[in-house]
């Protein structure tokens, strides 16, 4: 009788030490992977866990899926870039070596030139001009400055900054709203960088012909505030919607494609993003996502 209660009782202690350990085992596997998601999330890749059980190899593996794709992501960012560059100062330098060298060939030996010598160097001077507002353009993109973050609350932030744009708006025939559920909703951001992203957001929708602009914010259950801005103008072309946020790429004869490489910028400094969420027929829909 004792062998057996002595049998029983190990038996048991063998199942508590089994259930204790794969509890502490799992706590420390959620850890794991807890780190990881905060690492991913500020887009740090050198972590890496000591492969001795196959949960650790894999979330190594997810790990290296993760960076290979940030790597393929910036190595497609940076052809772009080079791309959109190099179609823009050559757009801007050819026009400046063609009639340079036209107008000193036509120079004969007395000086007298057959070409139109003010036209020429007008036409030089203004291209001058926009090569030196693209250079200026340039640094602007490398030039956001830190955030001065505090808390602002939304509401009156939205309503100012639609009170200030109204005789743009409204002179383009176009009407601006916000709207929410949750009036007491706050984001933690620098003021004046984020109203530029919604100034920017505004004048673009108004350029592509919008007859309202709705903006709409609300919580989302992990705290996250998502802002989202809807305008029924024309729709952004299927071919463009990947570069929009590319450097100097723009769809508009007189846009220098900034505006949303730089709103994408000062998101990232306030841990935050936007992305297009939605462009059709209907209507073209900006997130904005603080967290």
């Amino acid at each position: 009788m004792k062998l057996a209660v002595s049998i029983l009782i190990c038996i048991v202690v063998a199942i508590v030490a089994a259930i204790v350990a794969s509890w502490l085992t799992r706590r420390k596997d959620i850890k794991k992977v807890a780190y990881m998601m905060d690492a991913l999330e500020d887009g740090e890749m050198n972590f890496r866990f000591s492969e001795t059980n196959q949960f650790n190899r894999t979330l190594n593996r997810i790990r290296y899926i993760f960076k290979k794709q940030r790597q393929q992501n910036e190595q497609d960012s940076w052809e772009k870039l080079i791309r959109v560059l190099t179609h823009e100062i050559m757009n801007t330098v050819s026009p400046i070596a063609s009639l340079s060298d036209a107008l000193s060939k036509s120079v004969d030996d007395n000086g007298h030139c057959e070409l139109d010598v003010k036209a020429g160097l007008e036409t030089i001077a203004n291209s001058s001009k926009n090569l030196i507002k693209f250079v200026d353009d340039y640094r602007k993109l490398g030039g956001v400055a830190r955030p001065i973050r505090k808390a602002i609350e939304l509401q009156p932030l939205i309503e100012k900054i639609i009170s200030l744009n109204s005789e743009f708006t409204t002179s383009h025939g176009t009407e601006c709203s916000y709207s929410t559920k949750e009036h007491d909703l706050m984001i933690y951001a620098d003021e004046g960088q984020i109203s530029q992203i919604f100034i920017n957001l505004i004048k673009n929708a108004v350029q592509a012909g919008a007859h309202h602009i709705s903006i709409t914010a609300q919580l989302h259950p992990d705290d996250e505030v998502v802002i989202r801005i809807a305008n029924d103008g024309a729709p952004i072309p299927l071919t463009s919607r990947e570069q929009i946020f590319v450097p100097f790429f723009t769809t508009k004869s007189d846009g220098n494609g900034i505006g949303l490489s730089i709103s994408r910028q000062i998101m990232r400094l306030h841990n935050g993003s936007i992305e297009l969420y939605s462009s059709n027929d209907a209507e073209t829909v900006f997130e904005m996502v603080f967290r």
